[in-house]
């Protein structure tokens, strides 16, 4: 298996995109962006092999298992999944995240106690008052 130091800081996303869109992507230009200078130039010399190469590196890079020229993997949709600068934002994020979670979780509890309470005084005045309306027992929804 691949270890993660085995891996391009080159986004598979943008490679994939440039080699896609069939302006860009059967002259080589995914090649260009991953630093394979001289076999985009053969690629765009040939017009992707005919397609042929093209398609080739195309099924490549969907896999994951394109080189750079460093002959690193291009792996990472991302460039900093690559690069190792999006975990410390996602974990600051998810604290982050948490907190705000655990705020709503307190207004939510709040909100279920104060409808409690609610719900309890009107059922409380209405059977000490021995009002009984007929319309609301009629009109109120059954539960599914």
């Amino acid at each position: 298996m691949d270890s993660s130091d085995d891996a391009s800081d080159k986004s598979r996303a943008i490679a994939l995109a440039l080699g896609a869109f069939p302006a860009l992507g059967i002259f080589g230009a995914h090649r260009y962006y991953l630093g394979k200078i001289g076999t985009g130039i053969l690629q765009t010399l040939t017009i992707g092999g005919l397609g042929l190469w093209w398609l080739y590196d195309m099924i490549l890079l969907a896999f994951g298992s394109f080189r750079d020229a460093e002959g690193r993997k291009v792996k990472h949709w991302f460039e900093d999944e690559a690069s190792g600068h999006g975990g410390g934002g996602q974990q600051r994020l998810s604290g982050e995240v948490l907190q705000e979670l655990d705020a709503l979780r307190e207004e939510v509890a709040e909100l279920v106690e104060r409808v409690d309470f609610t719900e309890r005084l009107l059922t409380r005045g209405r059977h000490e008052s021995g009002y009984q309306d007929s319309s609301y027992e009629e009109r109120r929804p059954t539960p599914p």
